[in-house]
Order: structure tokens, then C-alpha cells, then sequence
């Protein structure tokens, strides 16, 4: 959604990630959409505030509990409801996440009062600010997006596939394979025939931490070495695979508890 009048505060953003084709995180203050369409899904949550909107001819709202999935190609207007705006953070999805024979059920129900979802929405967001973490937001909007398929087409439980701890093996293989250049879930999924969501819960389940998670660990790993070996920490990040420096030091500091400076000059 783009204002139509009046001062606003606003950040967006592409990242590497299939599927998102925006992230905008915006305040606003006084203003009103006008009606509007979008080619992509709008997954909105608001932070403070609240925002009120018009789909298909009934109105509707956002408080701080709720997730508002808005469906592509519908109008849709927005103004605040409340006298100071309301702060927003918005993922656009295109139709490889959410296919467009969920639309009439988000027409029906766009606000969604999920607290899981809601906490799961957050994190993607926090995931996907992260220069680098798009591995760890690829596996939360897999998550977001299952959840969100689920609450819009109940159906009854799957049994359960009989593939044992191998895809979650497979995948482990994969990720050592490419600890420093990366791996997507999606590839992944194409590599291993198996869709991300079941790749992540079946090497949760099997090693007890996530594959982004895994990832980091064995790149910190690799980084330590190298720091030994005397590489400067903007070396060592370039050759383990992290987007940059910052981006190492916040993964080994929690890893390690120090720097990579730090650790490099403590070395003998």
C-alpha cells in the first residue's frame, strides 16, 4: 500500500528469499489509502495502533493480536484507527507461497486471531532484516506459510510420511556440502524431492536444531580456524560464507562468546 498524504517513516526492501517480493515496515500518521490492489499477498501485522480497511465492500480491522492476510487482486483501501497511526510490518508473497485458490478464503476471513502465527510472523520479520539470515527466513515462512494454508483449507491430518531420520540426513549432507556458498530450502527441497516445511521439522527433529541454525554452527567452526590461521575477520567471514563481518560477529559471538578480534588476538 502506498500513502496518500502526510509525513511517514518507512523501510523497504527485496531480500533473497523465494517467495517475498517486498518487506516494508512502515509509521504512519494521518493519511487513508485509497482503494488498491496488489499482485502479490499482503501479510500485515501491526505493531502499535490499528489500522481499519475495506474488502470487498465490508470493513475490517487489525489489532495488535491479530495477522491480516490480504489476497492478491482484491481492492482493498486503509486508514488509521486510532489518533496516532499505527506502526506496520508487511511481507509480500507471491503466488509459489500462497496459491490464488485461497483467495476466496481470505476474502472471507482476512484477519486471522493466531498467536503462533502472530509470534511466527515476528520472527520472519526479525529473520528477514538480517543481511544473510535468509536461510533462517526461508524455514520461519515456511513455517508462516503452512499455517496460513491450514487456517484457510482445514484438512484433515496426513499420516505421517514413513521416511525415517533419512531426509533429515540427506539434508545435513547438503549443508556440509555447502557450508560456505549456502543452500536454499527450496533448492534443497528440489534436491532431496521433499517439501521445505517436512525437510525442516524432519532435521529439527533429528538433530535437535534447525538447518539455518546447523548452518551458522558449522561456518563459525570453519571462521575459528581460519582466525588461528591468522586471517582477518572480514577474511575469515568472506571465507566462510557470511554476508559480512557484522555478520560473523553476531553469529561467533554468540557461538564462541567473544569477537572473532578478540578470539584472533588471544591465539598463540
Amino acid at each position: 500500500m502506498a500513502p496518500s498524504r502526510n509525513d511517514t517513516a518507512v523501510s523497504a526492501w527485496r531480500p533473497s528469499v523465494p517467495g517475498v517480493v517486498e518487506v516494508f515496515h512502515a509509521h504512519f500518521t494521518e493519511y487513508a489509502y485509497p482503494m488498491h490492489v496488489h499482485e502479490a499477498w499482503t501479510l500485515l501485522i501491526v505493531d502499535d495502533g490499528a489500522v481499519r480497511y475495506d474488502l470487498e465492500r465490508h470493513q475490517h480491522g487489525t489489532p495488535l493480536d491479530t495477522v491480516s492476510l490480504l489476497p492478491p487482486h482484491v481492492p482493498h483501501n486503509g486508514a488509521p484507527a486510532t489518533p496516532l497511526g499505527f506502526r506496520k510490518r508487511v511481507v509480500y508473497l507471491d503466488s509459489s507461497r500462497l496459491s490464488d485458490d485461497l483467495i476466496g478464503a481470505a476474502v472471507d476471513t482476512p484477519d486471522l486471531r493466531d498467536p503462533l502465527l502472530r509470534h511466527r510472523v515476528g520472527q520472519l520479520h526479525t529473520a528477514l532484516a538480517r543481511p544473510g539470515e535468509e536461510l533462517e527466513a526461508e524455514s520461519r515462512l515456511t513455517f508462516v506459510a503452512e499455517r496460513l494454508v491450514r487456517r484457510l483449507r482445514p484438512r484433515p491430518a496426513a499420516t505421517a510420511r514413513p521416511d525415517g531420520p533419512a531426509p533429515a540426513r540427506r539434508l545435513r549432507e547438503l549443508l556440509d556440502e555447502r557450508t560456505v556458498e549456502g543452500l536454499s530450502l527450496e533448492e534443497a527441497g528440489r534436491l532431496l524431492d521433499a517439501h521445505p516445511a517436512h525437510l525442516v521439522r524432519a532435521f529439527s527433529g533429528a538433530y535437535g536444531i534447525a538447518p539455518h541454525q546447523y548452518l551458522n554452527s558449522r561456518r563459525v567452526e570453519r571462521a575459528r580456524g581460519l582466525l588461528l590461521a591468522g586471517a582477518r575477520p572480514a577474511e575469515a567471514a568472506v571465507g566462510t560464507g557470511f554476508y559480512d563481518q557484522a555478520h560473523l560477529t553476531r553469529h561467533f559471538r554468540r557461538l564462541v562468546g567473544v569477537t572473532p578480534g578478540r578470539y584472533r588476538s588471544s591465539s598463540r
